[in-house]
C-alpha cells in the first residue's frame, strides 16, 4: 500500500528584519521564570531568559514565523503578531498532571518497543541521516492506540531533545501532535494510510565543518522546504525541479506551448510541464506569496483533491504531490500557510525531522559540492 505522509506546521505571518525583541517571562504568581527558552519556531533564532525573567532576541529573518516561549513544567505560549518596539511582558502557567493521564490498556496488543520503532521511522525517517539522529529523552514520549478506529497517537509534555551528527544540529522539538493512521489494526509501517506531525521547533548549530555543510547541502536538495523555496521564486524547472500530470499520457492531449522544453530528459514517458500551467503565485503583503493552484482538466481526482502532480527532482527522485487546498500563502525561505492540506509521498516524504534544517539555512555554494 502506497503510504502518504502529510508533515504539518503551524504557521502565522510575521515579518521584521534585523531587529530585537526585549521582555520579561513571570510564573502565574507574578515570579520572573528563568532558564525559558524564547525562539522563532523552525529557525536559530534563540535566547535564553535569565535569572530575573528577562531576554533578549536579536534576529535577521523574514518570514511565517511563530515566536514560541517554552519551559519544561509550563503551557507553550505563542505570538504571532509582535510589535518589537515594546516590550513583552509573558505569563505562563504550570502544566496541570492530568495532561499525562492516558488509558493503558490491561492486554495492550503492542509493545512501547513497537510503537517506538514506528514513531522513529515517521517522525525521524529512515534516510542515512535519520539513522545517526537521536532523541535524547525518548522516555518522556507516551503512545495512546485507538483501537476502535485504527489511530496511534504520541505526545511529550517536555521538548523533545533531538541530536543530529550529521547535519551539526540539537534541535529542541515541541511535539504538538502526532497520529499514525493504518487501514486494519496493526502497528506495522506497511499497513499506514497516512501519518503527520506537528509542532515547534529551534535549531542549535554543533558543528559547521565544510562535511558538515555539504551534507546540510545535501539534506536540502530536493527537500520539501527546497521545492517550495523554488516555486515561491519561479524556479521549479530552473532549478532541477519538473512537474508532470499524474494521468497516463494516451488518454490526454496537451498542447506543446504548455511543456518545459526536456528534450534530453529519456526517462518519462511524459514532457514536464511549464510552472506556469499550474500554479499562479502573486507577491502579497510584507513580501509574503499568495500561490493558487490552477486545476487541471485532465485529472480525474477524488473531491477531496484539488490537483495532483508526479515530481521529478534531478531526474532521478521521483514524487507525488496532491493539493487538497486550491490555494495558500508562502514566503521566500519556504514556509508554508497550508501544509497541512499538501500531501506528499514517494522521495520527497522520506525527509523528515533527521533531514530537517532551520527555515533561515541559506543554501552554500556550488564551490562545496562536486
Amino acid at each position: 500500500m502506497k503510504t502518504l505522509i502529510t508533515v504539518l506546521c503551524l504557521v502565522f505571518s510575521l515579518n521584521s528584519v534585523a531587529q530585537i525583541i526585549n521582555g520579561t517571562v513571570y510564573d502565574e504568581n507574578k515570579k520572573p521564570l528563568p532558564n525559558v527558552n524564547i525562539y522563532f519556531d523552525g529557525t536559530t533564532f534563540a535566547t535564553i531568559s535569565d535569572a530575573n525573567g528577562k531576554f533578549k532576541l536579536d534576529y535577521n529573518y523574514k518570514g511565517n514565523n511563530v515566536l514560541v516561549i517554552s519551559c519544561i513544567g509550563y503551557r507553550t505560549v505563542f505570538f504571532t503578531d509582535i510589535d518589537s518596539k515594546k516590550d513583552l511582558n509573558i505569563s505562563m502557567r504550570r502544566l496541570m498532571n492530568d495532561l499525562k493521564e492516558v488509558v493503558v490498556y490491561r492486554k495492550d496488543k503492542f509493545t512501547r518497543k513497537e510503537k517506538l520503532e514506528l514513531f522513529r521511522k515517521l517522525f525521524l525517517g529512515k534516510t542515512a541521516n535519520a539513522s545517526k539522529t537521536l532523541i535524547k529523552n525518548e522516555d518522556d514520549i507516551y503512545f495512546k492506540y485507538d483501537y476502535k478506529n485504527h489511530i496511534l497517537t504520541a505526545f511529550s509534555d517536555n521538548p523533545l531533545v533531538i541530536i543530529n551528527p550529521s547535519l551539526g544540529y540539537k534541535i529542541n522539538y515541541n511535539l504538538a501532535k502526532f497520529e499514525v493512521e493504518f487501514d486494519r489494526l496493526s502497528i506495522k509501517s506497511h499497513y499506514v494510510i497516512k501519518s503527520f506531525y506537528q509542532g515547534f521547533s529551534f535549531f542549535e548549530e554543533s558543528n559547521n565543518s565544510n562535511e558538515i555543510l555539504i551534507n546540510r547541502e545535501k539534506a536540502f536538495r530536493g527537500s520539501q522546504v527546497h521545492f517550495f523555496r523554488d516555486l515561491s521564486n519561479n524556479m521549479l524547472s530552473k532549478d532541477k525541479f519538473l512537474l508532470y500530470n499524474t494521468s497516463p499520457i494516451n488518454h490526454i492531449t496537451i498542447s506543446s506551448t504548455n511543456m518545459v522544453d526536456d528534450s534530453n530528459n529519456n526517462n518519462n514517458t511524459s514532457r514536464p510541464l511549464k510552472q506556469e500551467l499550474c500554479f499562479k503565485t502573486n507577491n502579497g503583503d510584507e513580501g509574503l506569496i499568495k500561490v493558487e493552484i490552477l486545476p487541471q482538466s485532465w485529472q480525474d481526482l477524488s473531491k477531496k483533491a484539488f490537483a495532483s502532480f508526479d515530481i521529478e527532482y534531478d531526474k532521478n527522485e521521483k514524487s507525488t504531490i496532491i493539493f487538497e487546498t486550491n490555494s495558500f500563502t508562502i514566503d521566500r525561505n519556504g514556509n508554508n500557510s497550508n501544509i497541512g492540506n499538501i500531501i506528499f509521498s514517494g522521495k520527497i516524504a522520506e525527509k523528515k525531522v533527521g533531514d530537517m534544517l532551520p527555515l533561515n539555512y541559506k543554501s552554500i555554494s556550488g564551490k562545496f559540492m562536486q
